[in-house]
Parts: structure tokens; C-alpha cells; sequence
């Protein structure tokens, strides 16, 4: 049996993590309600696994109407505390509030620059960022874009968007591509 990847093994414990790896992780997205489905969600990730997050992230796409964004912006003070009940979502009121706050500072990117889409990667000259990493030892935790992006969405009001954060998210959208060279999902 082949060895398997250093690229892999967070994964490979728990067939959603796999299946993220696999199929989502460093792949491109150019769709607004994703990109914001995962600038929240690896906000809300902030101080646990991201194993946490993954197991829960239905139970938030059914909290936030699936991260639409205009709905996420209009939620009330009353909804969002109603939240704090849910025990399947991280029971942290500031960082259910955040996906409000983001949202609408989201939408003010939208109508600046047409799509978040636009905005977020501007930050690579629409290009994806390829690591050439041999083992998750060498790969950055975050890099001189995470920390230009999050002083700039900060700037905009977000919140939970840490250069650490933030360059996960890049992670995450496939801004970065950060499987290592011999990982076969690269």
C-alpha cells in the first residue's frame, strides 16, 4: 500500500475532512455566496479544529439561509441571539454576530466592485498562488496577501479575518493551492 501524503493526513480521520481535501480544499471558487460561505466559516474556526467546523457546517448553512448573503446582512439582534440555543453551532454570540457584520460589509464590496469575487481576488491579480511545498512543516501559515487582506477587511469592518484566518481562506477559495507536491489531489 502507498504511503500516504503528508498533505493528506488531517484528513484522512474523518470522511468530511476527506472529502474536503479531495473535492474542495485549494480549488477555485468564483461564486460569491461560497466565498462568503467560507470567510465565515473559517472565522467561526478561530480557537478550534477546523475538524469542529466541518462537522457542523450544515447546521450553519441551515442557521445563515446558506450563506446568501442579503439574508445574512437583514438577520435581526433577536435571531441571532435565538442562535446562541442552537448546540449545533459554536455557541459564541460574537462570533455569530460576525457573519452579520460581514455580510453587510460584503455587500459594500459588492456594490463597489461589482462581486466579492472581484475584490478578494484582486489580491492575486486573478491568478492562483501555488506552493511548492514538500511537507505541511513548510507550508506558511499565512503570508504578506493574508496580512494586506485582513488590515483591509478589518478596515471594512469585518471581523475574525486575523492574517492567520484569512490566509486559510485563501485555502480555502483556491486563491492558494497549497497541496504538496506529492499529494495526488493537487
Amino acid at each position: 500500500m502507498a504511503k500516504e501524503s503528508d498533505c493528506r493526513l488531517w484528513a484522512i480521520k474523518d470522511p468530511l475532512l476527506t472529502e474536503y481535501h479531495d473535492h474542495e480544499w485549494c480549488r477555485v471558487s468564483h461564486d460569491d455566496r461560497h466565498i462568503f460561505e467560507m470567510l465565515c466559516l473559517e472565522g467561526q474556526s478561530v480557537g478550534l479544529s477546523w475538524r469542529t467546523i466541518i462537522n457542523k457546517r450544515q447546521a450553519y448553512k441551515d442557521a445563515f439561509y446558506n450563506f446568501d448573503i442579503n439574508a445574512c446582512a437583514s438577520l435581526s439582534d433577536e435571531y441571532l441571539v435565538s442562535l446562541l440555543d442552537d448546540t449545533d453551532l459554536i455557541r459564541n454570540k460574537s462570533k455569530l454576530f460576525s457573519v452579520r457584520k460581514n455580510a453587510r460589509a460584503v455587500q459594500n464590496i459588492i456594490e463597489q466592485h461589482g462581486s466579492f469575487d472581484a475584490f478578494v481576488w484582486e489580491y492575486t491579480g486573478g491568478e492562483q498562488m501555488v506552493g511548492h511545498w514538500e511537507t505541511s512543516a513548510d507550508m506558511p501559515v499565512e503570508s504578506e496577501i493574508s496580512r494586506k487582506m485582513s488590515k483591509d477587511f478589518k478596515k471594512l469592518g469585518m471581523a475574525y479575518v486575523g492574517p492567520v484566518i484569512t490566509y486559510s481562506f485563501m485555502q480555502a477559495i483556491g486563491m492558494v493551492n497549497d497541496h504538496l507536491l506529492d499529494c495526488a489531489y493537487r
